[in-house]
């Protein structure tokens, strides 16, 4: 028996909005120009004292809450971030000890492609011990991005969404891909404060622990990479784009997902996505649409559902599967 069901979600989201017009006004463009260059008018950022950890507790909460299940309930909690509360330990210990977990705690770092990583994670768990799974995507971008970088600070939000898994009668994956080339690792990176260049008042005083971006190179890799993977998995699952009833991707950039739609064949109408109001939210941003979708009753049991994603590393993903949990 290897099956199972996503019983609960929910998600957390910062009160405070970045708006595409103050962004316009600090960097003096068109506020046309920056939602036609990235599909988004509004971003979401945390305020002092809230965390990536925080957030992810509040959204693992809401989702346990939905399943009916308790922290102690849980076997294993999978925090997929790539903004972690603190150098070390893990950002899955906060939580932890937030929640009340009962098992085991770990993180992953695949950057935008972590709640696919994630997933597929938990999926191998699942096999192992037949006890429920949290899983959550939490990032806190806006205080990694430079505030004098217009590129990245157009496209990033904060966020953070759950899913818990429990054991089922019923495999509801058809196929999953996942995928890296370590070759693009310098075309999304943030330079300082790891072992190959630790904090230093240098590195600050240079920005270095600020991400930096070649939007041209990740642009086409994340077009070429995503494509790939959804191709895999749908052939390998023998299911034409045609039949997929909802696509949830990375929102990252609405160029991108659309290149990514006209060269799959997937039907446009599928298409999840809260980009426009949430931005960039990284690890989140899978799970936080996949949750809008069900608290407004879009997907329902028995329709097929694509998860997509592209990261840093460069990092993919893609799972297939058959809705069989609540509605």
């Amino acid at each position: 028996m290897s099956g199972f069901d996503i019983a609960g979600w929910g998600k957390a989201l910062p009160e405070r909005v970045i708006t595409s017009a103050e962004l316009a006004d600090r960097f003096g463009v068109d506020e046309d120009w920056v939602v036609s260059r990235c599909g988004i008018r509004e971003r979401r950022a945390v305020d002092p004292g809230q965390t990536t950890a925080s957030l992810a507790v509040e959204a693992g909460r809401a989702a346990l809450d939905k399943a009916g299940l308790t922290g102690a309930d849980i076997a294993h909690l999978i925090v997929a971030t790539a903004t972690p509360e603190q150098p070390s330990p893990a950002t899955s210990a906060f939580v932890h000890h937030e929640l009340g977990i009962g098992g085991g705690a770990m993180d992953v770092n695949s950057e935008c492609a972590g709640f696919v990583y994630g997933l597929v994670t938990a999926m191998g768990f699942l096999r192992m011990d037949r006890r429920p799974i949290l899983l959550i995507g939490s990032d806190t971008h806006t205080l990694t991005a430079d505030p004098a970088d217009r590129d990245l600070s157009i496209l990033v939000g904060d966020g953070a969404a759950a899913v818990v898994l429990v054991p089922g009668p019923e495999d509801p994956v058809l196929a999953w891909n996942l995928g890296a080339d370590g070759s693009c690792a310098d075309a999304l990176k943030v330079p300082a404060g790891g072992s190959r260049m630790p904090t230093t008042p240098e590195t600050v005083a240079q920005g270095l622990h600020y991400a930096q971006i070649k939007g041209n190179e990740i642009y086409l890799n994340a077009v070429r990479y995503t494509v790939r993977t959804v191709r895999e998995t749908l052939e390998s699952a023998k299911v034409p784009p045609t039949e997929v009833d909802h696509v949830v991707p990375h929102q990252a950039n609405i160029r991108i997902i659309n290149s990514v739609l006209q060269h799959t064949g997937l039907r446009p109408e599928s298409l999840v996505t809260n980009l426009e109001r949430y931005g960039n939210t990284a690890s989140a941003s899978i799970p936080l649409a996949l949750t809008e979708a069900l608290e407004a009753g879009r997907i329902r049991p028995g329709e097929l559902v694509l998860f997509a994603g592209f990261g840093a590393g460069m990092t993919w993903g893609s799972v297939l599967m058959r809705w069989g949990g609540a509605a």
